[in-house]
This record gives structure tokens, C-alpha cells and sequence, in this order.
């Protein structure tokens, strides 16, 4: 069966990234249908109404699931009526993805959810930074990153363990 491609998993990242927090204020990158469109063009999927509304709801399921506040029967939607389709080809087996229309990039986003969950258990995750709400997908060796990025939201964390530690009262001083 044919894998989900890195331009998948860029679109499932990009996706569960689109509510930031910018400078402590809550963002929604997909908020109307010009963005959904311009979002979806940029990700080389069909820029309509119903695959927009499709990749909100997609969006707030697959949030919930790799937070783990919601169980895979979230998404069975997006797939209902996902088909690999083989055909015979010079050197063997090709597999052609066939989508639903009106949700293909949501099917495409969980479909390479499941993928990471299969190939990479426990590496697709929320960032460490409370106040945060990106995602990351871990390809370290020792599967340790914490933050979405280390130079904003991983500095920040580590400044204000240092800050809390160097502010905390000594013990036993009067």
C-alpha cells in the first residue's frame, strides 16, 4: 500500500498549525474563505468552499486527536469513501489515491495522521509551551524535542525555568 508523502505530512503539520498564538493573542490562519482558498492553493489542493469548511472541521478533529482529546472515530468522515485504486504498470503495481470531493485535503491531512501514527508512534505531538498551540513532528534520533521551535517557544521555556529557579526565596535565609 502506497505511503503518504512528505508534502502529506507538510500539509498535516501546516494545517494543525494554522491557530497560533502571535505575541500572547489566539490567530486563526484559515478564518474566512479567502484565506481557506489562498491556504489550499498554496498546498496544491482545491481551492472551494466545501474543502475549506471540510479542513476546519478536519483541523479541530485532528487537534483534539493528537492532543488526545478526541479518538480516532473523530475523523472517520474525512475518509469515508477514501480508495487506493491499483493499476498494472511496466515495473509493477501503481496506486492511484482516490478522494472524496468537497474533502480531499481534509482526507489527505488524515490520512497522513494515521501514517505518522503507524510509522512514527508518539512523534506527532502538541508543543511543551502551555501557551503555545503549534504542533511538531519529532525526527530526532532520541525522539526528545519538546517545542515546536527551539529558538522561540524552547528559549522562552528555558528562560522562565532559569528566571523562576534564580527568583525562588533560599532556603534557611533570614
Amino acid at each position: 500500500m502506497p505511503n503518504t508523502t512528505e508534502a502529506d505530512e507538510t500539509l498535516l503539520l501546516d494545517l494543525l498549525n494554522t491557530t497560533p498564538v502571535v505575541d500572547g493573542v489566539p490567530r486563526d490562519d484559515l478564518a474566512d474563505a479567502d484565506a481557506g482558498r489562498e491556504w489550499l492553493t498554496a498546498h496544491g489542493q482545491p481551492p472551494t468552499e466545501d474543502e475549506w469548511r471540510a479542513l476546519l472541521d478536519a483541523r479541530q478533529a485532528l487537534q483534539g486527536l493528537v492532543r488526545g482529546d478526541e479518538t480516532p472515530s473523530s475523523v472517520a468522515r474525512f475518509v469515508d469513501g477514501v480508495r487506493y485504486r491499483p493499476s498494472v504498470v511496466q515495473d509493477g503495481i501503481a496506486w492511484t489515491l482516490d478522494l472524496p470531493r468537497g474533502r480531499s485535503a481534509a482526507a489527505r491531512a488524515v490520512l497522513a495522521w494515521d501514517a505518522l501514527r503507524v510509522s512514527s508512534p508518539g512523534r506527532l505531538r502538541p508543543c511543551a509551551n502551555p501557551e503555545c498551540r503549534r504542533f511538531l513532528v519529532d525526527h530526532s534520533k532520541s525522539n526528545s524535542a519538546r517545542w515546536c521551535s527551539m529558538a522561540v517557544c524552547g528559549n522562552r521555556m528555558k528562560a522562565r525555568r532559569h528566571y523562576e529557579r534564580s527568583h525562588q526565596p533560599r532556603g534557611g535565609a533570614r
